[in-house]
């Protein structure tokens, strides 16, 4: 199961959309390439981590 912080997630959007108000779209941009690569990346380790046990056939 996944251990994403929804808070910390939303607070960050709101980072990101306030920085799309200020106008500066460059920042806003990178800044959200890094919260997908954040997320990615944690979604990743926690596949990687289930898939060392053993499945049962019905979970395939």
């Amino acid at each position: 199961m996944s251990d994403i912080d929804a808070q910390r997630v939303a607070e960050r959007i709101d980072t990101v959309l306030d920085i799309l108000v200020a106008g500066d779209y460059h920042s806003a941009i990178h800044n959200l390439e890094i919260l997908k690569a954040e997320l990615l990346s944690q979604v990743k380790d926690d596949v990687a981590s289930s898939s060392k046990h053993p499945r049962s056939p019905w979970e395939i």
